[in-house]
């Protein structure tokens, strides 16, 4: 009977790992349609004034690098605690 019960906890453990890796995983659906939002914001700003269109890009690649940072640290959390 011991040997089952640490082969369950064993079971119990990689399971909650997985479980908690892919709930941190739901990060980058919010990245991805942030990084939509911020290039179709864009995209209406050319159109609407086109002689601001470095400064707006500048700010557009600034947006998305937050945007891409916070995806990345979703991935990493999602990292450490399937091989933490």
């Amino acid at each position: 009977p011991k040997r089952n019960n640490l082969f369950m906890n064993q079971t119990m453990l990689q399971s909650a790992k997985q479980i908690g890796a892919g709930l941190a995983t739901i990060g980058l659906a919010g990245v991805g349609a942030g990084i939509g939002i911020v290039f179709a914001a864009l995209v209406n700003s050319f159109a609407r004034n086109p002689s601001l269109r470095q400064q707006l890009f500048g700010f557009t690649i600034l947006g998305f690098a937050l945007t891409e940072a916070i995806g990345l640290f979703a991935l990493m959390m999602a990292f450490l605690i399937l091989f933490g």
